[in-house]
């Protein structure tokens, strides 16, 4: 296909004509899908209703030590879940604490107790002059929401292919003491679906922060969510790396099996080192006296170990990856070469990150809402809201079915053209 930067101005004029009347009769159709969020069909929830049968009022509810999982205790969350949620975060149980069904609830107290108290006896958080988080772009919008929500001072750091431009990272980190952490999200990266490098990983764990009260936030949400048995990322672990190089303290790991089981009732954990772990359960003996241990006994009961997990997560990819599939294979038929957007194909989470020309995320977003799909809002993978290049937009294939997807994706990749075009004829 012939690119839209070499086309004359006739050329475009009579294209952006063909486009718009396309787009009519699209919006004639009076559609309603929605693209806008990373939700489980019904479909891949369906497939963890055994779940449901496991526990029920004949069966012995206590956990591997005698605790009685229906009453108070275990602050720390019971013996076997937290063996369970060790294997998938490839840490050990030692390391870890279970809390309820959110690991963005377990992210939002880790900033909030840094705000109120500090961390590990430095100064709370409210109590400096300044605080700063770095942010790697594009990224997860409800990471910067809760920094935000904070008053914490954004900064965003380019994403490359091998995770955060480290020069940048290391530069900031290691000169301002007002830097005071940094989001990550490792593995099949939300949006773009990176796994960072071992380099990476290697140059995070012997970060030399200025700030002894620096924490990498490592929010691991997809380390077992794979598209592909023979084509799947591997990421170092990231508290061994920091144990090599001296530095135990400097991370909290965070994961879920919230998009792995029931995305409002799932288990969530934090690993970290000893010195944090103590620090940490200092505020959690005043905030709980445990979190829900009947949950976290079910999902033991159900998948029982890390293979009971993996077989369970190849239904998802099953689920997950022809709709992938899907949308890349309209991205690439009706827009490669035409040089007015660029994609990442993934090998698993659960987005995939599209870059229009420069100025364009917004004029298709709303053009997609108009024709009656509504799309993650433009600029929400960064802080603030505010792409300075407004161009990137993040596709959400796992709610819609095939059919809506297809019809969905069809409408994105016409809004494409048309914004695209009109941008051009604005030169």
């Amino acid at each position: 296909m012939k690119s839209y930067r070499e086309m004359s101005r006739e050329e475009l004029l009579d294209l952006k004509e063909e486009l718009e009347t396309r787009y009519q009769e699209v919006q004639a159709q009076n559609l309603h899908l929605d693209m806008s969020r990373g939700k489980p069909s019904a479909e891949q929830l369906d497939i963890s209703m055994g779940m449901m049968d496991v526990l029920h009022s004949g069966v012995d509810l206590k956990d591997s030590e005698g605790v009685d999982c229906r009453n108070y205790g275990v602050l720390d969350g019971v013996k076997e879940a937290k063996e369970l949620l060790g294997q998938m975060s490839e840490v050990s149980p030692d390391k870890m604490i279970i809390y309820g069904n959110s690991s963005l609830n377990v992210m939002y107290d880790t900033v909030a107790r840094a705000m109120t108290h500090g961390i590990m006896g430095h100064a709370p958080w409210c109590k400096q002059e300044q605080v700063k988080f770095l942010c790697p772009v594009p990224g997860y919008d409800r990471h910067f929401a809760i920094t935000e929500y904070f008053g914490i001072e954004m900064i965003n750091v380019p994403m490359t292919p091998e995770g955060p431009d480290m020069d940048l990272v290391e530069k900031l980190v290691s000169s301002d003491p007002a830097i005071k952490g940094i989001w990550c999200v490792p593995k099949y990266s939300n949006p773009q679906g990176i796994t960072y490098s071992d380099e990476t990983v290697r140059r995070f764990a012997n970060l030399k922060p200025a700030a002894e009260d620096f924490r990498i936030f490592w929010d691991n949400a997809y380390c077992v969510h794979h598209l592909y048995d023979d084509h799947q990322d591997f990421l170092l672990e990231i508290l061994d790396e920091c144990e090599k190089a001296g530095n135990p303290d400097i991370v909290y790991k965070f994961c879920s099996t919230s998009k792995i089981s029931f995305p409002g009732s799932g288990v969530a954990c934090i690993a970290t080192s000893p010195n944090n772990l103590k620090d940490i359960k200092k505020q959690l003996t005043i905030q709980t006296i445990g979190h829900d241990k009947v949950n976290q006994l079910r999902h033991v009961r159900f998948f029982k170990d890390i293979d009971g997990i993996h077989e369970h997560m190849r239904k998802h990819a099953a689920i997950m990856r022809p709709k992938f599939e899907a949308v890349l294979n309209t991205l690439e038929r009706e827009l490669s070469g035409l040089e007015i957007g660029s994609w990442i194909r993934p090998r698993g989470g659960y987005f995939i990150s599209f870059d229009a020309m420069e100025g364009c995320a917004k004029a298709i977003v709303a053009k997609c809402k108009e024709a009656g799909v509504v799309m993650t809002g433009a600029g929400a993978t960064y802080p603030y809201g505010k792409d300075p290049m407004d161009s990137n937009i993040r596709i959400a294939p796992s709610f819609p079915t095939k059919e809506e997807l297809a019809v969905a994706t069809d409408l994105f990749v016409l809004c494409v053209k048309l914004a695209s075009v009109e941008k051009l004829l604005e030169v």
